[in-house]
C-alpha cells in the first residue's frame, strides 16, 4: 500500500534559495470545478516562495507543443490517463528530456471503473502504460490508490498518496448555526450521474410526509432531468444554479447530502466537515474514509435506503448535529496545511532526484 507523503517542516535549502526549480502544471481543461480550486490554492500557497508554477490547458495552450518554453524541472499531468494521454507523454519526454514526470491521478477509482468501463483490461492497460511512462504517480485518497494497486496499474515504488484539499480558511472560521424548520439540505456539485442528485430526489418522493428544504446548487447536463424529477416533490426544492460562493451557501445549510456513484475524493466532503456540516455520504471510493462520527455513509444508488436516512434527520436534536458538524470540522483543520506540505515534500524529493541523476 502507498503511504502517504508525510510532511516535512521545512523544505530543503536547495527550493528555500536561489533560483526557484519551475513547475509545470498541464491540465486537460481549465474549467474543471474540483481540479481548479485545489491546483489554484496550490499555486498560490507558500509554495509558491519555493516553487516557479506555471499552469498550462492542453485545449487552450497546446500545453504539450509549448511546455519546452517554460524549461520545467518537474512537470505534473492533471489529464486523465488514456491512450490519447501516452502520446501526450512521449512528447514532453522528448521535448523536456531534463524533466521529470508526474502523473496526478483525480478521476479513477473503483466506482469509476464499475461504473463506467465495459472492457476492463483495455481500460487497465492504457493506465499502465501512461504509469509506466512517469517517474511518479499522486493518488489522491487510500481508496485510489489501494484500487490502482489492486489492479498492478503501478508500481508501488513510484505511488504517492496525498489527500486532495482545497484552501479551507473560509469554511472553517465560519460561524455556528443553530438548525432551522424545516431542516435545509444543500447538495451541489456538477449535475451528472456521477453526482447522484436523482437519488436524492427520488428518496425524497418516497417520504412526502418529511418537511426538509432541498437547495441545489451547480450546473450541468442532468439539469433538465433533475428538475422534472423534482417537479411533483412535496418538499421546497430550490435550484441556485452556479455557485460562486461556496462558504456562504454552507453558512446557510444545517446538513450536506453527497450521493455520489462514485468520487476518489470528494473535495464537497472536505469543505463541508470544514464549514462544521454533518454530511449524509454515499459509501463509496474516497468518501468512505472522510465519514468518521461526522454523519452516515450510505449505500449508493439506492433511494430507499437514502429515504429512511433523510426520514429521521429531523428526529435528530440540534445538538447530535452539532457534535458531528464540530468533530468532521476538527478532523479536517489541519488538512489544507498538511496538503502544502506534503506537496512540497514531494516536489523537493523529485527534484532532488533529478538533480542526481
Amino acid at each position: 500500500m502507498a503511504s502517504a507523503v508525510q510532511p516535512r517542516s521545512s523544505l530543503s535549502s536547495k527550493t528555500s534559495g536561489g533560483t526557484r526549480p519551475r513547475v509545470l502544471h498541464i491540465v486537460w481543461d481549465r474549467k474543471v470545478g474540483g481540479v481548479k480550486s485545489t491546483l489554484n490554492g496550490l499555486i498560490h500557497s507558500s509554495l509558491s516562495k519555493s516553487f516557479e508554477f506555471q499552469v498550462l490547458a492542453l485545449r487552450e495552450d497546446q500545453a504539450v507543443l509549448n511546455s519546452r518554453r517554460s524549461q520545467p524541472e518537474i512537470i505534473i499531468c492533471h489529464q486523465p490517463a488514456r491512450f490519447k494521454t501516452i502520446l501526450d507523454l512521449i512528447l514532453l519526454r522528448m521535448l523536456n528530456p531534463q524533466a521529470r514526470l508526474i502523473l496526478h491521478e483525480h478521476g479513477y477509482s473503483q466506482g469509476y471503473e464499475q461504473h463506467n468501463v465495459r472492457f476492463r483490461s483495455r481500460f487497465h492497460l492504457a493506465l499502465k502504460l501512461c504509469m509506466a511512462l512517469v517517474d511518479q504517480v499522486v493518488a489522491i485518497s487510500n481508496a485510489q490508490a489501494s484500487w490502482l494497486l489492486s489492479h498492478g496499474l503501478v508500481k508501488p515504488e513510484k505511488l504517492s498518496m496525498i489527500r486532495q484539499c482545497p484552501p479551507l480558511a473560509a469554511f472553517l472560521t465560519l460561524p455556528d448555526k443553530s438548525p432551522q424548520q424545516p431542516l435545509r439540505v444543500v447538495a451541489y456539485g456538477r449535475l451528472c450521474p456521477q453526482k447522484g442528485l436523482d437519488v436524492l430526489l427520488k428518496a425524497l418522493s418516497l417520504i412526502p410526509e418529511v418537511p426538509l428544504q432541498l437547495l441545489i446548487g451547480g450546473v450541468g447536463p442532468d439539469a433538465d432531468k433533475l428538475q422534472k424529477l423534482a417537479r411533483d416533490l412535496k418538499q421546497e426544492i430550490i435550484w441556485l444554479g452556479r455557485v460562486d460562493d461556496v462558504p456562504a451557501l454552507l453558512a446557510e445549510c444545517d446538513v450536506v447530502a453527497i450521493p455520489s456513484r462514485w468520487e476518489p475524493w470528494g473535495n464537497v466532503c472536505v469543505e463541508a466537515k470544514a464549514a462544521g456540516k454533518p454530511v449524509l455520504a454515499a459509501a463509496v471510493d474516497g468518501l468512505v474514509e472522510q465519514v468518521v462520527d461526522c454523519g452516515w455513509l450510505l449505500p449508493p444508488d439506492q433511494p430507499q435506503a437514502w429515504a429512511e436516512a433523510l426520514r429521521q434527520l429531523p428526529g435528530f436534536s440540534g445538538k447530535q448535529l452539532k457534535i458531528w458538524g464540530e468533530k468532521g470540522r476538527e478532523d479536517v483543520r489541519d488538512n489544507w496545511d498538511i496538503y502544502i506540505s506534503s506537496w512540497g515534500d514531494l516536489l523537493t524529493t523529485v527534484h532532488q532526484s533529478s538533480d542526481q541523476a
